[in-house]
């Protein structure tokens, strides 16, 4: 998959980066509120995509948008474990919880360094 070039995007405010550091801030931290965080920043991400023109803040939508999603689906489909095994639930949340912080961590910081966010497929 090949990206256009950053130099061919439209021209970004310090704002909308701004907007961006709150967003991935918001993911990273929304285990301390409950989900709340992420939730907010979920719905801020679709607003701000719908209207995005450059190909690397819409990619970085794309991957929160997809890490949230993601993280759902693990923390449904293992929630029986806390029906019956209190250790194995919360083992399993335990490592959806790293994952969410790894790829939120790691977004970030790819974002911060002007990169695509690095998907499946580029693994």
């Amino acid at each position: 998959m090949t990206f256009p070039e950053l130099s061919d995007s439209p021209e970004k405010t310090s704002s909308d980066r701004l907007i961006m550091q709150i967003l991935y801030g918001l993911h990273t931290m929304a285990w301390f509120s409950g989900g709340v965080f992420a939730v907010v920043a979920l719905i801020i991400n679709y607003l701000r995509r719908a209207d995005e023109a450059d190909p690397l803040y819409v990619a970085h939508h794309n991957f929160m948008l997809s890490t949230f999603w993601w993280t759902l689906v693990w923390l449904v489909l293992l929630s029986p474990l806390w029906l019956f095994f209190l250790f194995p639930g919360m083992l399993a949340y335990g490592l959806v919880w790293l994952w969410y912080l790894y790829r939120c961590i790691k977004g970030w910081l790819r974002f911060n360094a002007d990169r695509f966010p690095q998907t499946v497929a580029a693994l």
